[in-house]
C-alpha cells in the first residue's frame, strides 16, 4: 500500500472503532448526535468536499454528491449508525478500486523500469555519465555488465549476453557480438560493450515503447464509450427520480387519498434510492478491466496501443500475414548460383556492390555472401525500384539486380528457376549475366503459430509476398496457410486487404501482421494492425495498434485470448451491475430495501467487479 491508501486504512478503522463504541453507548439527543459526526466526518471529510467543488463547479451530478446527499439525509431522519456505515463501506470499496488500479500499474510500472536514467559518454578521455536526451545519433557509449542499454545502436566492439525480458516477456538471454543491432531496454548480462548509437533517445526503442503504454488509456473502447454516456444521463435521472420519489407519493397520500403523508418514511426510500444508484462499479471497473488487460499483456511482451484496440483485436477472426520477417526469419543466404554467364565471384561482386546502398534482407545476403569490403567509389547512380530491384553503375558497367519483374521492365530476357527460393536475376549492361538463389527460414513457432489461431477461432487465414510464385506457395504449405498472394508490390497489398475487408462480414475483425516499411500502409488500413517490434521497422511499429516485442507469432494468438479473456470480464462487470442496481432500485423504491441493502448494492457490487476486474492481469504462460 502506499501513504494514501494507509492514511485511508486509518480512518476506515478509526470511523468504524468509533462507530461501534458510540453505537453501543445509551445516548440520546443532541449529545449522540454530536459524537456521531465524528466519525461520519473523519470518514466522509473528503466526500463532501468534493461533492461541494462539484456543486460550486456547476459539475452536480456525481458519486459524491449522491453519497452526501443519501448521508446527510439519513444523519437528518436520525439514522446515524446508517448513515455513517453508508459513507465508511463507501470509502472501504474505494480503498479496494484504489489497491486494484494501484496492482495494475504497478504492473505496467515494471515495464516503466525500462527507462534508463543515463549513458555513458568519453568526454575528455573519462566516461561520464550523461543524460541519454543528450546523446546524438553516432555516438558511441559505454554498457557495463548490469546497465540498461539507454539507446538503440550497433555493437563496435565486445561481445555479451543481454536481459531481454522486459521488453519480451521471455526470460531466454540473446547473444551479441560486434556488427549485431541492439536495442535499448535490454540489460546488459556479462561483458563490456561499446555500441554506436543510431538513433536519439526519442527515437529508440525504449522511448516509444514508454509512449506507447503511457498514452494507452487515451484510446477508450466502444464500452467505455457506452459507460460514460450512461453515467452522463443515469446519474441525473436518479437523483430526479429521488426527489420524486420522495415528495410526489406522500402528497398524493395527503391530497387525494387523505392519509397521513409519512414524509419520513419516503424521504428514507428516496435516500435508499440514491445510495443504490450510484454507478461506480460501472464507472470504474469497465475502464480498470481494460487497464489491467493491457497491462496482462505487457507482462507477456504485447502492447496494445489502446483499449479500443483491444476490444477490436477480440473480434478478430481473420489474419492475414507478410512473410518475410513475420512467418519467416529474413535471414536470407545465398544458397547456389546458376545459368552464369561468368565467373560465380564475379556475378557476387557485381550483384553485392550494386545492392550496398539497400537495407533490403536480400541485399544484406548478397554482401554477406560475398564476404569482402566494398569500395563505395566503386559505385554510381544508383536507383531502387520498389517491388522489383535496383538497377546501378559498377565499375561503369550498367548492373541490374531484382526479380523478374525487373528484367521484364528492362527487356532482358531470362532464365526461368525451378528451385524454391528466391531468385535474384543480374544483367549486366543489358546482358543477362546469371541468377543466384536465396533462401530464408520459417521462424521456429511459425508453424504452431497458425495451429494455435485455428484453435483461437481464426476462421480463416492468408498470406501476402513480394516473392515468387513458388516460393510463397512452398511457405504457405509448410505453415498451413490455403490462401496465399504472391509477386505483389506494396500497393498490392494494400489493394488486397481492401478486397478481403469489403468480402468479410461486418462483425468479423481482419488484423494484418507485418514487420517492414511496405507493410506500414497495410498495418493501417486493416481493423487491427499488429507489428513485431524487435525487428520490425519504426514506420510499421508507428503504423501498427499492437505490438509484438520478440517478433514471435505465437504471441498473436497469446494476444486475442488476452483481449478475449478482458472482453468477457466487462461483459460479466456491466451485466451484473446493471442488474444488480435495477433490482434494487425497484426494492427501494417499494420500501423493501433499506439502506443496508443499498450498501450493497452500491460498495459490494463495486468491490466485486473490481475483484473480477483485477482477473484480467493474470496471463498463463505460453
Amino acid at each position: 500500500m502506499n501513504k494514501k491508501q494507509k492514511k485511508m486504512l486509518v480512518r476506515i478503522l478509526a470511523a468504524a472503532a468509533l462507530m461501534l463504541l458510540f453505537a453501543l453507548l445509551p445516548l440520546e439527543g443532541p449529545i449522540r448526535f454530536l459524537l456521531f459526526m465524528i466519525p461520519y466526518l473523519v470518514i466522509g471529510y473528503d466526500i463532501l468536499r468534493k461533492a461541494g467543488k462539484g456543486i460550486w463547479n456547476r459539475q452536480v451530478f456525481d458519486e459524491n454528491f449522491l453519497m452526501a446527499v443519501a448521508t446527510l439525509g439519513a444523519v437528518a431522519l436520525g439514522d446515524y449508525v446508517e448513515g455513517v456505515a453508508v459513507m465508511l463501506f463507501y470509502q472501504i470499496g474505494e480503498l479496494f478500486q484504489s489497491y486494484a488500479v494501484g496492482k495494475s500499474r504497478r504492473n505496467i510500472g515494471a515495464l516503466m523500469d525500462i527507462r534508463p536514467d543515463y549513458a555513458n559518454v568519453e568526454q575528455d578521455g573519462k566516461w561520464e555519465k550523461v543524460d541519454p536526451d543528450e546523446v546524438a545519433a553516432g555516438t558511441v557509449i559505454l554498457v557495463q555488465p548490469g546497465e540498461r542499454i539507454p539507446i538503440d545502436g550497433i555493437v563496435t566492439e565486445g561481445s555479451s549476453t543481454l536481459n531481454t525480458s522486459a521488453l519480451t516477456g521471455e526470460s531466454l538471454p540473446r547473444e551479441v557480438a560486434v556488427g549485431d543491432e541492439v536495442i535499448s531496454g535490454c540489460i546488459n548480462m556479462t561483458g563490456v560493450l561499446h555500441i554506436r548509437t543510431t538513433k536519439e533517445f526519442g527515437e529508440s526503442t525504449v522511448s516509444k515503447i514508454l509512449d506507447l503504454v503511457e498514452n494507452s488509456s487515451s484510446k477508450k473502447s466502444r464500452s467505455e464509450g457506452f459507460i460514460t454516456r450512461f453515467a452522463r444521463y443515469y446519474t441525473p435521472a436518479v437523483c430526479y427520480g429521488a426527489v420524486a420519489l420522495a415528495v410526489l407519493p406522500p402528497l398524493v397520500r395527503m391530497l387525494f387519498l387523505g392519509l397521513s403523508p409519512e414524509w419520513s418514511d419516503w424521504i428514507y426510500r428516496a435516500l435508499t434510492f440514491l445510495v443504490i444508484s450510484c454507478p461506480c462499479a460501472l464507472v470504474i471497473s469497465i475502464p480498470l478491466s481494460f487497464f489491467a488487460g493491457i497491462g496482462g499483456a505487457s507482462s507477456q511482451g504485447v502492447l496494445v496501443k489502446g483499449s479500443n484496440y483491444l476490444e477490436t483485436l477480440s473480434e478478430t477472426k481473420m489474419v492475414v500475414f507478410d512473410k518475410t520477417g513475420t512467418m519467416t526469419q529474413g535471414v536470407f543466404q545465398v544458397t547456389g548460383i546458376y545459368h552464369n554467364t561468368m565467373e560465380q565471384d564475379h556475378l557476387l561482386e557485381y550483384a553485392a556492390l550494386a545492392e550496398s546502398y539497400s537495407t533490403h534482407p536480400i541485399s544484406k545476403s548478397l554482401r554477406d555472401a560475398y564476404g569482402k569490403e566494398l569500395d563505395g567509389n566503386r559505385v554510381a547512380d544508383v536507383q531502387e525500384i520498389g517491388g522489383n530491384g535496383v538497377i546501378a553503375r559498377v565499375d561503369g558497367s550498367e548492373v541490374a539486380v531484382g526479380n523478374r519483374k525487373l528484367m521484364e521492365r528492362l527487356g532482358i530476357p531470362y532464365k526461368e528457376s525451378d528451385k524454391v527460393g528466391t531468385v535474384v536475376h543480374v544483367a549486366v549492361d543489358g546482358a543477362y549475366a546469371g541468377q543466384i538463389l536465396i533462401s530464408d527460414q520459417l521462424k521456429p513457432n511459425a508453424k504452431k503459430a497458425i495451429q494455435a489461431l485455428k484453435a483461437a477461432g481464426v476462421t480463416r487465414s492468408v498470406m501476402l509476398t513480394g516473392d515468387q510464385k513458388q516460393v510463397g506457395e512452398q511457405v504457405a504449405k509448410e505453415l498451413g496457410i490455403q490462401e496465399v498472394y504472391t509477386e505483389l508490390l506494396p500497393a498490392d497489398k494494400v489493394a488486397i486487404v481492401e478486397k478481403l475487408l469489403n468480402e468479410k462480414p461486418e462483425k468479423v475483425k481482419l488484423a494484418f501482421v507485418g514487420d517492414g516499411i511496405n507493410d506500414a500502409p497495410v498495418l493501417a488500413r486493416a481493423d487491427i494492425g499488429i507489428a513485431m517490434g524487435a525487428l520490425g521497422s519504426d514506420a510499421a511499429i508507428e503504423a501498427a495498434d499492437v505490438v509484438l516485442m520478440d517478433d514471435d507469432p505465437l504471441k498473436i494468438s497469446k494476444a486475442l485470448k488476452i483481449s478475449r479473456k478482458c472482453i468477457r470480464i466487462v461483459r460479466q462487470n456491466t451485466c451484473f451491475a446493471i442488474f444488480v442496481k435495477f433490482a434494487c432500485l425497484l426494492l427501494g423504491a417499494l420500501g423493501i430495501a433499506n439502506l443496508w441493502l443499498a450498501i450493497f448494492a452500491d460498495v459490494g457490487v463495486m468491490v466485486l467487479a473490481v475483484l473480477n476486474a483485477i482477473r484480467a492481469l493474470f496471463v498463463k504462460k505460453l
